[in-house]
């Protein structure tokens, strides 16, 4: 690092002064050190950070059980999904992985979920009791929150918050574990009731059964409390935090609170009322289930989707139309700042808005009597085509390289970019190649959308003057 002129020694005062190669490296360095820890750049080399570390844990034998065809490969598969929640896998989590390599997973979606620059941001606040513009910047970026006066706060709330989803999720599940799956061994069920609930609430889908929650598809006490820690955690903080500090005005509600709340209902009833209607009757899915396990897994086919990747049914089997309407899902996400990927709920809401106000002649986009910024709509059409670019690339890189269809490779593409990690099954026979493919969309889309949209607001500066206008033949 490159001291300041008047912290150096005198004799090298002088001759920093009077050489101008010393002074140009100098100031290459300082811009090189500003540039490196500029908040935007400092998520995604955090994250970069702690995925590097975790396939390296990952690699130890005392990690893994077998050796697999390519462990450097399968550790840096696994520590993305787990960082960027996920939950694609290459090999079974439960067999390949010892209960180390179990706990190690655990620690990178906590990690992954809570954001590193917001871990980080607490820990200097326990350490130094302060916090500096650049780090509230960071935090900033991560958490998207309004105003700096707000991060300390928002930052105590959120680790509150997951403290308690998590906390009461696993307490429901290893209640049921303990009683009617691990034998009575409470150390069993308290382990595995943690785990879901951690992996639950964080949108990332591991689970410690090679069937994933298949074993568990007519089992609410299983089902329900999943489904609650994934909705919450894909509500997103800020949502959360009004809702505990409002909830039943409704007339005080933000227009983002607004659109995660009723986007996320609509979506939800959609989904699970399409999924119901395409796989009510199919004996593959849900027809030898009984009425009540079909309402479940009609449920868990709603919710799952929306960026957890947990899978009560196989979705090799599923129907083209249920891929369809999982694909769709699965690009939306759920509500900005929280552990749900996509493009989010609010991105796609204002897009969608703008085209009714543009179909109406409108030439303000309002939203429940409030203006939409033209700022804040080329925000949201800009990550929406980033989206669609990134899972348009992907899909041809996937086509390239393997040999499976269309419709698989776009489901899985989707999945990588959304964060969610479902599958019809063609992860674990993927080359290596196309595993590394995967890994860029899984880290695209858990960064990508932050960075992008925190790059977008950090940059955006009145221009003082207007060029002349000319429009282009449009559709």
């Amino acid at each position: 690092m490159t001291r300041a002129p008047e912290k150096l020694p005198a004799a090298e005062r002088s001759l920093l002064r009077h050489n101008p190669v010393l002074q140009s490296i100098g100031r290459e360095g300082e811009r090189l050190k500003t540039a490196l820890l500029h908040p935007v750049r400092s998520v995604p080399l955090a994250f970069l950070a702690v995925i590097i570390l975790g396939a390296l844990i990952l690699m130890l034998p005392i990690s893994r059980t077998g050796e697999g065809e390519d462990v450097v490969t399968t550790a840096f598969f696994t520590a993305v999904s787990s960082v960027c929640v996920t939950g694609l896998i290459t090999v079974d989590t439960a067999t390949y992985w010892t209960p180390f390599g179990h706990a190690v997973i655990l620690g990178l979606i906590q990690v992954g979920g809570f954001g590193i620059m917001s871990l980080a941001t607490l820990l200097a606040l326990f350490v130094r009791k302060t916090i500096g513009l650049r780090g509230q910047l960071v935090a900033q970026s991560e958490t998207h929150t309004l105003n700096f006066g707000d991060v300390k706060s928002v930052l105590f709330r959120v680790l509150k918050i997951m403290v308690f989803f998590e906390a009461a999720t696993a307490l429901v599940l290893t209640a049921r574990f303990w009683v009617a799956y691990d034998n009575n061994i409470l150390g069993t069920a308290l382990w595995h009731g943690m785990f879901h609930a951690v992996s639950a609430f964080n949108n990332a889908g591991f689970a410690l059964y090679s069937d994933n929650l298949i074993g568990f598809a007519e089992d609410p006490w299983i089902i329900v409390p999943i489904c609650a820690a994934i909705i919450a955690g894909g509500l997103g903080f800020p949502v959360i935090i009004q809702l505990m500090r409002d909830p039943l005005r409704f007339r005080n509600w933000t227009i983002h609170l607004r659109l995660t709340v009723y986007g996320s209902l609509l979506l939800l009833t959609g989904g699970i009322a399409l999924f119901a209607a395409f796989e009510w009757n199919r004996a593959e899915t849900l027809g030898p289930l009984s009425f009540g396990g079909k309402i479940l897994g009609s449920l868990a086919g709603g919710v799952f989707p929306r960026t957890a990747g947990f899978n009560s049914i196989d979705y090799g089997v599923a129907t083209p139309e249920t891929l369809m309407v999982t694909n769709v899902l699965m690009f939306i996400g759920g509500g900005s700042a929280g552990t749900a990927g996509g493009i989010k709920i609010t991105t796609f809401l204002v897009l969608g808005f703008a085209i009714w106000n543009e179909v109406r002649g409108r030439e303000q986009v309002t939203i429940a009597h409030r203006s939409i910024s033209s700022s804040t709509q080329r925000q949201a059409l800009t990550v929406a085509l980033l989206g669609v670019g990134a899972v348009i690339l992907g899909t041809m890189l996937l086509l390239i390289t393997t040999d499976y269809s269309l419709e698989k490779v776009l489901f899985e593409t989707i999945s990588a970019f959304g964060t969610v990690g479902l599958s019809t099954g063609i992860t674990y026979n993927l080359p290596p190649t196309a595993e590394w493919v995967l890994m860029a969309l899984m880290f695209t889309g858990r960064i990508g959308t932050i960075t992008v949209a925190s790059a977008i607001a950090l940059a955006s500066r009145p221009r003082l003057f207007q060029l002349p206008e000319e429009r282009p033949i449009i559709g």
